[in-house]
Protein backbone atom coordinates (compact mmCIF):
# COMPACT_ATOMS: atom_id res chain seq x y z
CA UNK A 1 0.00 0.00 0.00
CA UNK A 2 2.67 2.99 1.37
CA UNK A 3 4.59 1.73 -2.28
CA UNK A 4 1.41 2.60 -3.91
CA UNK A 5 1.31 5.96 -2.35
CA UNK A 6 4.91 6.88 -3.31
CA UNK A 7 4.42 6.48 -7.11
CA UNK A 8 1.58 8.44 -6.87
CA UNK A 9 3.40 10.80 -5.29
CA UNK A 10 5.74 10.93 -7.83
CA UNK A 11 3.56 10.73 -10.51
CA UNK A 12 1.68 14.22 -8.93
CA UNK A 13 5.27 15.70 -8.54
CA UNK A 14 6.17 15.46 -11.85
CA UNK A 15 2.75 16.43 -13.29
CA UNK A 16 2.66 19.51 -11.05
CA UNK A 17 6.63 19.92 -12.25
CA UNK A 18 5.49 19.80 -15.87
CA UNK A 19 2.06 22.40 -15.35
CA UNK A 20 4.69 25.07 -13.57
CA UNK A 21 7.36 24.66 -16.17
CA UNK A 22 4.88 24.70 -18.94
CA UNK A 23 3.74 28.09 -17.50
CA UNK A 24 6.74 29.49 -17.51
CA UNK A 25 8.04 28.44 -20.50
CA UNK A 26 4.71 30.46 -22.29
CA UNK A 27 5.71 33.46 -19.77
CA UNK A 28 8.74 33.48 -21.22
CA UNK A 29 8.09 33.31 -24.70
CA UNK A 30 5.42 36.17 -24.13
CA UNK A 31 8.31 38.17 -22.52
CA UNK A 32 10.48 37.74 -25.29
CA UNK A 33 8.26 38.58 -27.80
CA UNK A 34 7.21 42.46 -29.11
CA UNK A 35 3.29 43.31 -27.89
CA UNK A 36 1.36 44.17 -30.90
CA UNK A 37 1.58 48.00 -32.52
CA UNK A 38 -1.90 48.63 -32.82
CA UNK A 39 -0.91 52.01 -34.53
CA UNK A 40 0.22 50.29 -37.77
CA UNK A 41 -3.07 49.76 -38.58
CA UNK A 42 -3.67 53.29 -39.04
CA UNK A 43 -0.94 53.85 -41.56
CA UNK A 44 -1.36 55.53 -44.85
CA UNK A 45 0.61 56.56 -47.53
CA UNK A 46 1.88 59.51 -46.91
CA UNK A 47 3.49 58.32 -43.41
CA UNK A 48 5.96 55.94 -45.78
CA UNK A 49 8.27 58.34 -47.44
CA UNK A 50 9.25 55.93 -50.02
CA UNK A 51 6.10 56.34 -51.61
CA UNK A 52 5.57 60.26 -50.88
CA UNK A 53 8.93 61.14 -51.20
CA UNK A 54 11.23 61.98 -54.08
CA UNK A 55 8.32 60.60 -56.93
CA UNK A 56 9.99 59.64 -59.93
CA UNK A 57 8.31 60.37 -63.17
CA UNK A 58 5.88 58.05 -64.95
CA UNK A 59 7.04 55.09 -67.08
CA UNK A 60 4.48 53.66 -67.93
CA UNK A 61 1.73 51.32 -66.30
CA UNK A 62 2.02 47.04 -65.29
CA UNK A 63 -1.14 44.73 -64.88
CA UNK A 64 -1.44 42.89 -61.61
CA UNK A 65 -3.41 40.03 -61.85
CA UNK A 66 -4.96 38.13 -59.21
CA UNK A 67 -7.88 35.23 -58.04
CA UNK A 68 -11.10 35.38 -58.36
CA UNK A 69 -11.92 31.76 -56.61
CA UNK A 70 -12.70 32.49 -53.13
CA UNK A 71 -12.95 28.36 -52.30
CA UNK A 72 -10.14 25.66 -52.63
CA UNK A 73 -12.37 23.37 -54.83
CA UNK A 74 -14.92 21.38 -53.67
CA UNK A 75 -13.35 22.09 -50.24
CA UNK A 76 -15.51 25.06 -48.20
CA UNK A 77 -12.09 26.42 -47.00
CA UNK A 78 -11.89 30.36 -48.17
CA UNK A 79 -9.27 31.09 -50.16
CA UNK A 80 -8.17 34.06 -52.57
CA UNK A 81 -5.24 36.57 -53.35
CA UNK A 82 -2.70 36.97 -50.83
CA UNK A 83 -3.09 40.28 -49.51
CA UNK A 84 0.81 41.10 -49.00
CA UNK A 85 1.85 39.58 -52.63
CA UNK A 86 -0.34 42.05 -54.21
CA UNK A 87 0.41 45.40 -51.47
CA UNK A 88 4.19 45.11 -51.69
CA UNK A 89 4.89 44.94 -55.01
CA UNK A 90 1.81 47.85 -56.10
CA UNK A 91 3.80 50.21 -54.02
CA UNK A 92 7.39 49.43 -55.37
CA UNK A 93 6.12 49.51 -58.90
CA UNK A 94 4.52 52.81 -58.36
CA UNK A 95 7.52 54.43 -56.29
CA UNK A 96 9.65 53.52 -59.09
CA UNK A 97 7.05 55.41 -61.43
CA UNK A 98 4.40 52.43 -63.06
CA UNK A 99 0.99 52.92 -62.21
CA UNK A 100 -0.83 49.67 -61.35
CA UNK A 101 -4.29 47.94 -62.78
CA UNK A 102 -5.52 45.32 -60.84
CA UNK A 103 -7.06 42.33 -63.31
CA UNK A 104 -9.17 39.22 -61.82
CA UNK A 105 -10.23 36.18 -64.02
CA UNK A 106 -13.91 37.69 -63.31
CA UNK A 107 -13.55 41.03 -62.87
CA UNK A 108 -15.30 42.77 -60.01
CA UNK A 109 -14.60 42.26 -56.14
CA UNK A 110 -11.66 39.99 -55.87
CA UNK A 111 -11.41 37.62 -52.99
CA UNK A 112 -8.35 38.47 -50.41
CA UNK A 113 -7.10 36.47 -47.76
CA UNK A 114 -5.45 38.50 -45.22
CA UNK A 115 -3.04 36.96 -42.08
CA UNK A 116 -3.13 39.61 -39.26
CA UNK A 117 0.94 37.94 -38.10
CA UNK A 118 2.09 39.29 -41.91
CA UNK A 119 0.66 42.33 -41.61
CA UNK A 120 3.20 45.46 -42.14
CA UNK A 121 3.08 49.29 -42.85
CA UNK A 122 2.94 48.52 -46.62
CA UNK A 123 -0.13 46.11 -45.90
CA UNK A 124 -2.19 48.91 -43.78
CA UNK A 125 -1.74 51.49 -45.93
CA UNK A 126 -2.77 49.21 -49.25
CA UNK A 127 -6.04 48.78 -47.05
CA UNK A 128 -6.27 52.69 -46.70
CA UNK A 129 -5.41 53.82 -49.59
CA UNK A 130 -8.81 54.58 -51.03
CA UNK A 131 -7.41 54.21 -54.85
CA UNK A 132 -6.07 50.86 -54.22
CA UNK A 133 -9.15 49.21 -52.60
CA UNK A 134 -11.08 51.36 -55.18
CA UNK A 135 -9.01 48.90 -58.15
CA UNK A 136 -9.32 45.69 -55.62
CA UNK A 137 -13.04 46.36 -55.56
CA UNK A 138 -13.59 46.84 -58.95
CA UNK A 139 -10.81 44.52 -60.42
CA UNK A 140 -10.71 44.67 -64.38
CA UNK A 141 -11.81 41.42 -66.20
CA UNK A 142 -8.93 39.90 -67.19
CA UNK A 143 -10.55 39.10 -70.88
CA UNK A 144 -11.51 43.52 -71.06
CA UNK A 145 -7.66 43.74 -70.52
CA UNK A 146 -5.76 45.89 -73.36
CA UNK A 147 -2.29 44.36 -73.09
CA UNK A 148 -0.38 46.49 -75.48
CA UNK A 149 -0.91 48.47 -72.42
CA UNK A 150 1.35 47.33 -69.51
CA UNK A 151 5.18 47.14 -69.71
CA UNK A 152 4.86 44.08 -67.39
CA UNK A 153 2.42 41.92 -65.71
CA UNK A 154 2.80 40.30 -62.35
CA UNK A 155 0.90 37.85 -61.11
CA UNK A 156 -0.65 37.56 -57.60
CA UNK A 157 -0.25 34.44 -55.57
CA UNK A 158 -2.97 32.80 -53.54
CA UNK A 159 -4.37 29.16 -53.55
CA UNK A 160 -7.18 30.29 -55.84
CA UNK A 161 -5.07 30.96 -58.25
CA UNK A 162 -4.61 27.02 -58.55
CA UNK A 163 -8.08 26.58 -59.81
CA UNK A 164 -8.74 29.80 -62.33
CA UNK A 165 -5.22 30.49 -63.62
CA UNK A 166 -4.24 27.50 -65.35
CA UNK A 167 -6.99 27.01 -67.68
CA UNK A 168 -7.34 30.72 -68.41
CA UNK A 169 -7.07 30.86 -72.67
CA UNK A 170 -6.99 35.33 -71.78
CA UNK A 171 -3.88 34.57 -69.44
CA UNK A 172 -2.07 32.30 -71.80
CA UNK A 173 -2.43 34.29 -74.79
CA UNK A 174 -1.39 37.72 -72.81
CA UNK A 175 1.86 35.52 -71.39
CA UNK A 176 2.62 34.23 -74.78
CA UNK A 177 2.90 37.76 -76.17
CA UNK A 178 4.09 38.87 -73.85
CA UNK A 179 7.17 36.44 -73.17
CA UNK A 180 7.87 36.18 -77.34
CA UNK A 181 7.72 40.24 -77.47
CA UNK A 182 10.11 40.25 -74.41
CA UNK A 183 7.99 42.08 -72.10
CA UNK A 184 8.45 41.24 -68.16
CA UNK A 185 6.70 38.73 -66.76
CA UNK A 186 6.14 37.87 -62.44
CA UNK A 187 4.89 36.00 -60.81
CA UNK A 188 4.97 34.81 -57.22
CA UNK A 189 4.79 32.05 -54.81
CA UNK A 190 1.20 30.27 -56.69
CA UNK A 191 0.71 32.92 -59.26
CA UNK A 192 3.47 30.78 -61.60
CA UNK A 193 0.62 28.67 -62.04
CA UNK A 194 -0.74 31.46 -64.77
CA UNK A 195 2.16 29.57 -66.76
CA UNK A 196 1.56 25.62 -66.58
CA UNK A 197 -0.66 26.01 -69.77
CA UNK A 198 1.14 28.52 -72.30
CA UNK A 199 2.33 26.99 -75.32
CA UNK A 200 4.86 29.37 -77.18
CA UNK A 201 4.63 29.76 -81.45
CA UNK A 202 7.02 27.59 -82.05
CA UNK A 203 4.64 24.72 -79.80
CA UNK A 204 7.20 24.40 -76.96
CA UNK A 205 6.20 24.84 -73.84
CA UNK A 206 6.62 28.43 -72.26
CA UNK A 207 8.04 26.47 -69.44
CA UNK A 208 10.38 24.25 -71.03
CA UNK A 209 13.78 24.63 -70.02
CA UNK A 210 13.22 27.75 -68.01
CA UNK A 211 14.43 28.49 -64.29
CA UNK A 212 11.31 28.79 -62.68
CA UNK A 213 10.57 29.43 -58.73
CA UNK A 214 6.97 28.72 -57.06
CA UNK A 215 5.18 27.09 -53.91
CA UNK A 216 7.15 23.83 -53.07
CA UNK A 217 5.50 21.22 -52.23
CA UNK A 218 7.36 20.52 -49.37
CA UNK A 219 5.52 24.12 -48.07
CA UNK A 220 2.41 22.97 -49.16
CA UNK A 221 2.47 19.66 -47.99
CA UNK A 222 3.39 21.01 -44.18
CA UNK A 223 0.39 23.52 -44.80
CA UNK A 224 -1.94 21.07 -45.98
CA UNK A 225 -1.17 17.45 -45.77
CA UNK A 226 -4.32 16.81 -48.18
CA UNK A 227 -3.37 18.89 -50.85
CA UNK A 228 -2.86 16.58 -53.33
CA UNK A 229 -6.41 16.03 -53.27
CA UNK A 230 -7.75 19.68 -52.88
CA UNK A 231 -5.58 20.95 -55.49
CA UNK A 232 -5.63 20.10 -59.05
CA UNK A 233 -2.14 19.74 -59.24
CA UNK A 234 0.87 20.26 -56.93
CA UNK A 235 2.55 23.42 -58.11
CA UNK A 236 6.32 22.58 -58.26
CA UNK A 237 5.79 18.76 -59.50
CA UNK A 238 3.44 20.67 -62.93
CA UNK A 239 6.31 22.83 -63.05
CA UNK A 240 8.80 20.33 -63.24
CA UNK A 241 6.00 18.21 -65.36
CA UNK A 242 6.59 21.17 -67.95
CA UNK A 243 10.43 21.00 -68.45
CA UNK A 244 11.04 23.57 -66.02
CA UNK A 245 14.53 23.91 -64.16
CA UNK A 246 12.81 24.46 -60.72
CA UNK A 247 14.69 26.17 -58.09
CA UNK A 248 13.87 25.45 -54.36
CA UNK A 249 14.90 27.93 -51.99
CA UNK A 250 14.89 27.17 -47.83
CA UNK A 251 11.79 26.81 -46.58
CA UNK A 252 9.18 29.85 -46.19
CA UNK A 253 12.07 31.70 -46.98
CA UNK A 254 13.40 34.34 -50.12
CA UNK A 255 13.83 32.68 -53.19
CA UNK A 256 13.44 34.02 -56.95
CA UNK A 257 14.42 32.84 -59.86
CA UNK A 258 15.36 35.14 -63.09
CA UNK A 259 15.38 33.95 -66.72
CA UNK A 260 15.00 36.88 -68.41
CA UNK A 261 12.19 38.33 -69.13
CA UNK A 262 10.63 35.94 -66.71
CA UNK A 263 10.77 36.51 -63.06
CA UNK A 264 9.45 34.10 -60.57
CA UNK A 265 9.27 33.86 -56.54
CA UNK A 266 9.10 31.11 -54.37
CA UNK A 267 6.62 32.25 -51.70
CA UNK A 268 4.87 35.59 -50.16
CA UNK A 269 8.60 35.97 -48.61
CA UNK A 270 10.23 36.44 -51.90
CA UNK A 271 7.69 39.46 -53.00
CA UNK A 272 10.15 42.33 -52.36
CA UNK A 273 12.96 40.99 -54.13
CA UNK A 274 11.16 39.47 -57.17
CA UNK A 275 9.48 43.10 -57.35
CA UNK A 276 12.39 45.12 -57.40
CA UNK A 277 14.15 42.58 -60.17
CA UNK A 278 10.83 42.92 -62.59
CA UNK A 279 11.80 47.15 -61.86
CA UNK A 280 15.41 45.93 -63.12
CA UNK A 281 14.65 43.83 -66.01
CA UNK A 282 12.26 46.78 -67.13
CA UNK A 283 15.55 48.86 -67.38
CA UNK A 284 15.95 50.56 -64.29
CA UNK A 285 17.66 51.11 -60.98
CA UNK A 286 15.07 50.15 -57.96
CA UNK A 287 14.25 53.35 -55.99
CA UNK A 288 16.36 52.98 -52.91
CA UNK A 289 14.19 51.37 -50.19
CA UNK A 290 14.97 50.77 -46.31
CA UNK A 291 14.53 47.18 -45.60
CA UNK A 292 11.33 46.09 -43.97
CA UNK A 293 11.66 44.33 -40.32
CA UNK A 294 10.45 41.14 -42.17
CA UNK A 295 13.29 41.19 -44.18
CA UNK A 296 15.93 41.38 -41.84
CA UNK A 297 14.62 38.26 -39.95
CA UNK A 298 14.57 36.77 -43.20
CA UNK A 299 18.13 37.43 -43.84
CA UNK A 300 19.03 36.25 -40.14
CA UNK A 301 17.07 33.07 -40.86
CA UNK A 302 18.68 32.43 -44.09
CA UNK A 303 22.41 32.95 -42.18
CA UNK A 304 21.31 30.38 -39.13
CA UNK A 305 20.17 27.62 -41.97
CA UNK A 306 23.48 27.82 -43.92
CA UNK A 307 25.93 29.12 -41.35
CA UNK A 308 24.51 28.16 -37.86
CA UNK A 309 23.62 29.97 -35.16
CA UNK A 310 26.87 31.68 -33.94
CA UNK A 311 27.02 33.67 -37.28
CA UNK A 312 23.53 34.68 -37.13
CA UNK A 313 24.08 36.38 -33.71
CA UNK A 314 27.09 38.37 -35.40
CA UNK A 315 24.62 39.44 -37.98
CA UNK A 316 21.68 40.36 -35.69
CA UNK A 317 24.63 42.35 -33.41
CA UNK A 318 25.60 44.28 -36.52
CA UNK A 319 22.00 44.83 -37.71
CA UNK A 320 20.76 46.11 -34.61
CA UNK A 321 23.77 47.48 -32.54
CA UNK A 322 25.69 48.80 -35.79
CA UNK A 323 23.05 49.47 -38.39
CA UNK A 324 19.80 50.71 -35.84
CA UNK A 325 18.13 48.18 -37.94
CA UNK A 326 14.92 46.21 -37.22
CA UNK A 327 14.58 42.43 -36.95
CA UNK A 328 10.92 40.68 -36.58
CA UNK A 329 11.25 38.63 -33.88
CA UNK A 330 7.54 37.26 -34.78
CA UNK A 331 8.68 35.71 -38.00
CA UNK A 332 11.79 34.08 -36.09
CA UNK A 333 9.71 32.58 -33.58
CA UNK A 334 7.14 31.34 -36.34
CA UNK A 335 10.31 29.34 -37.47
CA UNK A 336 10.90 27.92 -33.88
CA UNK A 337 7.22 26.90 -34.38
CA UNK A 338 8.04 25.13 -37.63
CA UNK A 339 10.92 23.55 -36.60
CA UNK A 340 9.12 21.99 -33.52
CA UNK A 341 6.35 20.93 -35.38
CA UNK A 342 8.29 18.71 -37.51
CA UNK A 343 10.03 17.81 -35.08
CA UNK A 344 13.39 19.48 -35.49
CA UNK A 345 13.64 20.63 -31.60
CA UNK A 346 17.63 21.89 -32.13
CA UNK A 347 16.14 24.43 -34.26
CA UNK A 348 13.23 25.41 -32.18
CA UNK A 349 15.64 26.23 -29.27
CA UNK A 350 18.38 27.98 -31.31
CA UNK A 351 15.28 29.58 -32.66
CA UNK A 352 13.41 30.77 -29.41
CA UNK A 353 17.27 31.76 -27.73
CA UNK A 354 18.20 34.13 -30.87
CA UNK A 355 14.28 35.87 -30.20
CA UNK A 356 15.59 36.42 -27.03
CA UNK A 357 19.28 37.05 -28.02
CA UNK A 358 17.48 40.14 -30.74
CA UNK A 359 15.40 41.35 -27.54
CA UNK A 360 18.60 41.80 -25.51
CA UNK A 361 20.47 43.99 -28.22
CA UNK A 362 17.44 45.83 -28.52
CA UNK A 363 17.70 46.78 -25.02
CA UNK A 364 20.95 47.51 -25.11
CA UNK A 365 20.58 49.74 -27.92
CA UNK A 366 18.15 52.12 -26.22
Amino acid sequence: MFKKYRVLKWISVFILFLIVATISFVFWVRSILPPVDHRLQATTIKEISYISENSIPPRGKILAVVTSVDTMGENTKSTGYELTELSRPYYVFKANGFEVDIASTKGGKAPVVIDDEDMGSFDYAFLNDTKAQQKTTNTIAIENVEPEEYQAIYFVGGKGTMFDFPNNKTIQSIVKEYYQTNKVIGAVCHGPSALVNVRLDNGKSLLESKNVSGFTNEEELFLIPEAKEIFPFLLQDKLTEQGAIFNKGLMYLDKISHDNNLITGQNPWSTWSLAEKMIEQLGYTPKFRDKTDEENAVDVLVVYKTEGKAKAKEIIKNLILSEYKPINRILIAKHAIIGAMDWKLGDFTNLMSLVSFIKDCESKKK
